[in-house]
Formats: structure tokens, C-alpha cells, sequence
């Protein structure tokens, strides 16, 4: 899919904020080591006097239920495969962030990463499903389930690595890289395949996969990570659309014979006013922002054109249309009122989903995680925290998916300056290197437990019905 200028930052932690609150006391509280701490997500959630088992306990009892028992030798293989290459990966995700590229024009880091998969043993398809700047990278031991894994390597003009999208492609080679090992030690059969998504900062890629049936029809689960300014197993995304809005009216003297025109601009102006009405009306949840592209070409005259970007978000892609059919009664108030003619575009690739989080799946991610120092906010306080949307979303939907943000030790939100000044620090590298062993493990428990397994589809299960 050739890229075009109408395309502008849809997704990912456009709209995301970082917390800088400490952990409220009333919070639950876990017993995980003082090192490597990050901030967490403040609660938006009042106090209840019910009284709750411990969320030790409660995650206890379910690491019982599922018989995830852990496998130190299968981690000191995850550990040490991802250990050997840290300063490969140092040096291609240094790389990636000096040479950032936009949205499918990745083509350097396209090279660099499907040169070094390859060079690691992989079987490598370059311009994968009719993109140019896709690729896929395998490796299989056997029968068995087959994980799938999403890199991301795109930035955002004007600023650069803002989402630390260069750690994302590095972290999808290195649990590539870990899992390929497990398979190789004969611990575990199956498959791995890593996906190399392009344009997320534009919400294209992983729908075009989903489109082509490249995640149907090829993987049983798919898991990848992002950085944040915290930890969050759970990591909450929400469904985001767009639209394109025109006006056409009929220019004129602005001073010499305005009643002769017909004004665009009036037009613009109404449904501008028209949103900040009907915001008092929206869910608490419910996101409509966006800007005037277009607002006349000079002030002594009536504007016979007018145009503007809208993005509408909501917690589930579900609730999407009635964001839409609001939308779209206040275009045509606005074109109604002026006499203008009105035309609006959704966007032709469709919504970008949600992500949903496989629960078990999420479990195991932070049990490994917690082992190594790190502190998760609770799932309640986590789902309180969403405001970014990814395409990953999309892949959710269909498989069951994993998308856990890792804590940089900084406080900036992404898509900030700050925040690309921190994704090329060496303490950013270690917690991502950390990050992948624990979605590594997460993967290669899928491959060995059945039981898990069955918990896994079961969870996803309850988002189909």
C-alpha cells in the first residue's frame, strides 16, 4: 500500500499522557523487591469497604489453576540467547533511532533488521504481503502451536523515535531470538514467526496483515511490547477512526458584497461549536479532537472551501458507529445552516481496534516480571489509563494477543521530545532486554503448557460471544 499525505498519526500514544503520582496507599499491595521501580498509573477508582483477598493471593491461586510452575533451566536458555545478542541489538536500535523513517518508507531499517534475522538463522521473506517495507522472519522445531511476534520501526515526523519504536523492533527480534533457542534445546516444538509491521504511527500495517489473513492463518497467539513511562502488563489501548471533512460555498467580496457569498468558514465554525456541545453529551471515555486543514485563503474574501481532520476514539471498537452518527448529524447541521455543500470521508482501511488482553497470557508476563523487581499497577488502574490506540488492536481481535508496556525510567509521555532523548539511553535498552526475556518465557510457556493453552483460548473465547 503506497503511502500518501492524507495519512497523519492515528495511533499508538498520540493521545497518551505519563503518570508521574506515586502509588496510592489504598492500592493493593504486592510484595516484589525495591529495585528497578517505575512509576506507576495513578487510580482513578474509589475506595471500597468490601473486603478483598490480596492480590498475591488471588494471583497465586490462578498460577495454581493454570500449573504454570516455571522452568529455570528454559529461562536460563531464554536468558542467555537474548544476553549474547544485547549489544547486537544495542548497536541496530542506535541505528534505528539516528536514521529514523516514516510510515512505509522504513526501508533502511527494513534491511537492517531482515539482514540480521537472516544472518540468526531465520527464514526471511523481504516485502511481505504487498508491502514493501513488511517482512516476516521463521523458525520451526516440530509440531506444535506457533507464536507470533510484531516489531515496529516507523517514527513520527518531526520528532523521531517518539514512541521508541526503535526498542520495539529490537524487542521483537530478541524474543524471536530467545524463543528460537527453547526450540532449538529441544524444551519445546513448535513455531515462531516475527512480524515486521510497518506505518503503526499511521494504524496501516497490522490491518492490512489482518485483511490478508497473515495472522489468521499463521499463528495460534501474538504478543509484542512497547515502551512507556511505566509498567503495565495489562497495557489499555482504545479504538480509534478518522474523518475528513469539506465544505464547499461560494466566494465573494468579503467587504464590497458578502451577501453574495456563501461562507465555508461559517460552515467549519458550527460544527466546531457543534462538538463542544455535544461533548457534554459523550461518555466520560469517549475522545473527539482534531484541527482545521483548511480555513480560507485570504481575508477579504468569502471562503468557498473549507476543510478539517477529525479522530474519534472509545474504549471499544463496538461503540465506534455511535461517535460516527453523531459526527455526522452535526456536518449536517453545520452544511444545512450555511447553505453549504457538505462532504465527510471515514477512513477507507476501517477502525483501529482496541487491544484486548489475554488475561492468562498477561499473568505469566508479570510473574516473570515481578521475580526481576518489577511493580505493576493494578488491572483496575491500568484500564483507567487508556487514551493511546495501536493497530495492534486489530491482530487482538482475532488472536489472542498480548501487549505489555515496559517501563524507560523517564517520566515523559510518548510522542514527546523527552520521550525520544529516552529511548536511545543504555538504561532503555536494559529494561527492554528485560522486557523480551519476560514476553520470551510468556511465549514459550504457551508452547509447553497445555493447560495454560486451553486457558488462553478459553479467555479469548469470552470476546467473540
Amino acid at each position: 500500500m503506497a503511502p500518501t499525505d492524507d495519512y497523519a498519526p492515528s495511533s499508538c500514544f498520540g493521545n497518551f499522557f505519563s503518570f508521574k503520582k506515586k502509588q496510592q496507599s489504598t492500592r493493593s499491595s504486592r510484595s516484589v523487591p525495591a529495585a528497578r521501580t517505575q512509576p506507576a498509573a495513578p487510580s482513578y477508582y474509589p475506595a471500597t469497604s468490601e473486603k478483598l483477598p490480596a492480590y498475591d493471593e488471588c494471583v497465586s491461586k490462578a498460577f495454581e489453576q493454570l500449573d504454570v510452575k516455571g522452568d529455570s533451566e528454559v529461562e536460563r536458555i531464554v536468558a542467555n540467547a537474548i544476553d549474547n545478542v544485547s549489544d547486537e541489538l544495542r548497536t541496530i536500535s542506535l541505528d534505528l533511532h539516528e536514521h529514523m523513517e516514516t510510515g512505509m518508507k522504513e526501508f533502511h531499517a527494513h534491511k537492517v533488521l531482515t539482514d540480521y534475522l537472516e544472518s540468526k538463522g531465520f527464514i526471511v521473506t523481504r516485502h511481505a504481503y504487498g508491502m514493501e517495507t513488511a517482512f516476516t522472519a521463521e523458525y520451526s522445531n516440530g509440531p506444535g502451536k506457533r507464536i507470533g511476534l510484531c516489531s515496529e520501526y516507523d517514527g513520527l515526523p518531526g520528532l523521531g523515535q517518539a514512541c521508541g519504536h526503535n526498542l520495539i523492533a529490537i524487542s521483537g527480534v530478541a524474543t524471536a531470538i530467545g524463543v528460537k533457542a527453547v526450540l532449538e534445546s529441544g524444551k519445546a516444538s513448535g513455531k515462531v514467526i516475527l512480524f515486521g509491521t510497518p506505518a503503526e504511527e499511521l494504524s496501516i500495517g497490522k490491518i492490512i496483515l489482518v485483511q490478508k489473513r497473515a495472522i489468521q492463518d499463521n499463528v495460534d497467539v501474538a504478543l509484542m511490547l512497547h515502551p512507556a513511562a511505566y509498567h503495565a502488563e495489562r497495557g489499555a489501548m482504545i479504538a480509534i477512526h478518522d474523518v475528513r471533512l469539506e465544505f464547499f460555498g461560494k466566494a465573494s467580496h468579503a467587504s464590497a458584497a458578502p451577501w453574495e457569498g456563501i461562507n465555508a468558514l461559517d460552515a467549519m465554525v458550527q460544527v466546531w461549536n457543534s462538538i463542544s456541545m455535544m461533548r457534554q453529551q459523550l461518555l466520560p471515555t469517549d475522545r473527539v479532537h482534531g484541527i482545521v486543514t483548511d480555513g480560507g485563503k485570504a481575508p477579504n474574501v468569502i471562503p468557498d472551501y473549507t476543510s478539517a481532520f477529525f479522530f474519534v476514539r472509545t474504549t471499544k471498537f463496538n461503540q465506534i458507529g455511535r461517535l460516527m452518527h453523531k459526527m455526522e448529524e452535526c456536518f449536517k447541521a453545520a452544511a444545512l445552516a450555511t447553505g453549504c455543500e457538505v462532504k465527510w470521508t471515514w477512513r477507507e482501511i476501517g477502525v483501529t481496534k482496541d487491544v484486548v488482553a489475554n488475561d492468562p497470557m498477561a499473568d505469566v508476563y508479570q510473574r516473570y516480571m515481578e521475580k526481576h523487581g518489577i511493580q505493576f499497577p493494578t488491572p483496575a488502574e491500568q484500564a483507567a489509563t487508556g487514551g493511546g490506540s495501536t493497530d495492534f488492536g486489530n491482530i487482538s481481535y482475532e488472536v489472542p494477543s498480548l501487549h505489555p508496556m515496559f517501563g524507560i525510567h523517564t517520566t515523559a509521555a510518548n510522542h514527546t521530545i523527552q520521550f525520544v532523548e529516552a529511548a536511545k539511553t543504555e538504561v532503555a535498552h536494559k529494561d527492554a532486554i528485560l522486557a523480551s526475556k519476560g514476553l520470551t518465557v510468556t511465549a514459550v510457556e504457551v508452547l509447553r503448557n497445555d493447560t495454560l493453552y486451553e486457558r488462553i483460548q478459553a479467555d479469548f473465547k469470552k470476546i467473540k460471544n
